[in-house]
């Protein structure tokens, strides 16, 4: 259900990338509705009817936090009444990728939309999750949407989020990950829309980081070490994370800190 998180914010959860979609930010004005993120294809009419339930203002506006599918799947039949804007380097990969619904509005480091007396910034902090993430920042209310650049839980099927570092796609980085998280913090926020899971707080969000910072230097010590790809597995110290990596999840990231 669309939930309140303070006055004129709610968010449409969302658990996974295969069911649920990313969580959704729905900022209400006086005079429309901006939204971030719009979970998958299937999913459109339900976000629509549910932005209905709080507020008789049109979308005038969806924000995505970056390119992935389950974030943008709805692009395409909000385009048509809908602006639509994103990282620049978030547009290219659509259209590389072939992604229905690119957006036709892009900045480079920050921009933002006015809208009944509202400001909805979006800023470019650096790489992480892709090279196109952007965290949209609801400044007056102290509040955040980090997309995938922070994600906590658990997926609607019951297993463990993890942190994907987006290397088949040849734009993510693990390395690059804990400076922009540091760049985000720096924002004054008191509570953070993850793109998957619960709200919150930015003490954990400052968790989220320095989990990601031990996983680097725990791998950069199994470089330093000798360790080779095949020793991941076996030699690299993760339960105390909570991340359960599929085997070969950590493969891009031992390359990146390997060169």
């Amino acid at each position: 259900e669309i939930t309140k998180l303070k006055d004129g914010l709610y968010v449409i959860p969302g658990y996974d990338g295969a069911a649920t979609g990313g969580n959704v930010a729905v900022r209400v004005t006086s005079d429309g509705t901006i939204i971030g993120d719009s979970k998958l294809q299937v999913l459109y009419g339900d976000i629509v009817s549910k932005v209905k339930s709080v507020s008789p203002q049109p979308i005038k506006y969806l924000l995505n936090t970056h390119q992935h599918y389950d974030h943008t799947g709805s692009n395409a039949q909000f385009l048509a009444t809908t602006e639509i804007l994103m990282h620049r380097n978030a547009r290219a990969n659509m259209v590389k990728g072939n992604l229905p619904g690119p957006g036709r509005i892009t900045f480079t480091d920050q921009q933002s939309v006015f809208l009944g007396g509202v400001e909805v910034q979006m800023r470019y902090m650096g790489r992480g999750h892709t090279d196109g993430d952007s965290v949209i920042y609801f400044q007056d209310l102290r509040t955040i949407h980090t997309g995938d650049l922070v994600l906590w839980g658990k997926r609607s099927q019951g297993t463990t989020l993890t942190p994907l570092m987006d290397y088949a796609a040849g734009n993510g980085s693990g390395k690059e990950w804990v400076a922009t998280l540091d760049n985000i913090l720096k924002l004054d926020f008191d509570t953070a829309i993850p793109g998957h899971g619960p709200l919150l707080t930015k003490a954990e969000v400052r968790a989220f980081r320095d989990k990601m910072q031990t996983l680097n230097q725990r791998m950069a010590e199994l470089i330093k070490r000798g360790g080779t790809r095949q020793d991941i597995t076996g030699r690299l110290k993760l339960d105390d994370l909570g991340w359960p990596f599929p085997d070969g999840g950590l493969n891009g990231l031992f390359d990146e800190l390997s060169k």
